[in-house]
């Protein structure tokens, strides 16, 4: 939403303040000013908090800007007209491909549409009550993310509503005891902890049409009742960024798969799938030939001879916490995520002057090396790097190796 879309929300939905439960002002946009919006409230909150908001909902068809009135002679708020309909549809398409990153039924993408059409009107707003921002009005005092991460990132903010934290606290849908069991309201009542409990199932209608619109699939099973992706799958891209603001990270949490196309200067003999099947073949069939050489594993299963990075020793068994410090570019280092598309590198800190470095291979594992059998590749999940070595996870970055051969 650009600042004149912004400002003639704002105007339009002063001029109907009269529908509103109560106003909530913010702040968005420097040229906007103050902002009257009567569709916010309920908001995400932590578990056990009566509510992120406290009230301040608006009621259901505070209507947009641009609409007509619907085929039951409704209000406009999800029949918009022009820029508003074409945000809500790009923003249910980017909730549903959140939920089948990790196999998520057709339920789960019905679940989130309701909810953001109750909180935000389907739109990536910029602001809310109190400190709430996006599509779910999730705030960053509550748990959510950091304003950075929620911020203009609806992907960000559809996974912090389908997974949660990796502390569980504040719980996403899939954290809910039966969510796939709960009628649909209820089980958006678990995630949001709203005041007004009741309003998410009047949502329900439109947020099937706006499915239809947009080509979803609101039928499609789950790979598994807890909503794990199947073993072996990968998650699809789900927006334009090369990268995915940082999740919260706790040591001994659980990897899951995001996904990010690697930057053009990453150039490398082997695809990120043929590495990755490289190092499955090296696990199953290869020999104890990588003690100690963990970057050099990481370079041959991208197809090279060596890793290139001199600093110090001039060979194969250089740094890996030298090469994610020094080498690595600022802008492609993820610090702390927990959510590496499958082909990154992930680096720890082990105490030492190397470190580690292994490839992921998605499915929160990583193909490393000496943590099962000294000098072979293995594949494990990514958080034993941790839970066994004690080592300190540093975060990912694509694979980028400037000077191998």
């Amino acid at each position: 939403m650009d600042g004149r879309d912004a400002a003639r929300f704002a105007a339009q939905a002063a001029g109907r303040a009269l529908m509103l439960k109560a106003g909530a002002i913010v702040a968005a946009f420097g040229l906007v000013g103050l902002l009257v919006i009567g569709i916010l409230g309920g908001g995400a909150g932590k578990a056990g908090a009566a509510s992120t908001s406290c009230g301040n909902l608006g009621t259901p068809g505070a209507p947009l800007p641009g609409g007509s009135t619907g085929p039951d002679g409704a209000s406009p708020t999800h029949y918009p007209g022009g820029r508003m309909r074409d945000e809500q549809l790009a923003n249910a398409k980017t909730i549903d491909q959140v939920a089948r990153e990790r196999g998520l039924s057709g339920r789960a993408t019905l679940i989130g549409l309701m909810t953001a059409l109750q909180e935000s009107t389907l739109i990536d707003l910029p602001g809310g009550d109190r400190d709430s921002i996006g599509l779910f009005q999730q705030r960053p005092s509550m748990g959510w993310g950091t304003v950075e991460q929620l911020k203009g990132h609806p992907d960000y903010q559809a996974r912090m509503f389908f997974y949660g934290s990796p502390t569980g606290d504040p719980q996403g849908l899939t954290g809910v005891p039966y969510w796939q069991d709960k009628p649909l309201g209820a089980a958006a009542q678990a995630v949001q902890h709203s005041a007004y409990p009741d309003l998410y199932d009047r949502q329900e209608q439109s947020a099937r049409e706006i499915a239809a619109q947009a080509g979803l699939d609101l039928n499609r099973p789950g790979t598994g009742a807890s909503g794990t992706a199947a073993p072996g799958s990968s998650a699809t891209p789900t927006g334009p960024n090369n990268c995915y603001p940082e999740a919260p990270s706790v040591p001994g949490a659980p990897f899951h798969d995001s996904a990010a196309p690697w930057p053009d200067i990453v150039k490398n003999p082997r695809s990120t799938a043929d590495a990755i099947a490289w190092d499955r073949n090296e696990a199953a069939n290869g020999t104890a030939r990588w003690q100690a050489m963990c970057l050099a594993a990481t370079a041959s299963a991208y197809g090279w001879n060596y890793a290139g990075y001199t600093n110090p020793p001039a060979n194969s068994h250089a740094w890996a916490i030298e090469h994610y410090r020094n080498i690595i570019p600022a802008t492609m280092r993820h610090d702390k995520d927990r959510n590496p598309p499958p082909g990154a590198l992930l680096y720890w800190d082990t105490g030492g002057q190397y470190g580690h470095i292994a490839v992921y291979v998605g499915g929160g594992q990583v193909a490393s090396t000496d943590i099962l059998r000294p000098g072979h590749i293995d594949i494990v999940p990514a958080e034993q790097i941790e839970t066994k070595w004690g080592a300190t996870y540093l975060g990912w970055a694509p694979p980028y190796y400037p000077a191998a051969g």
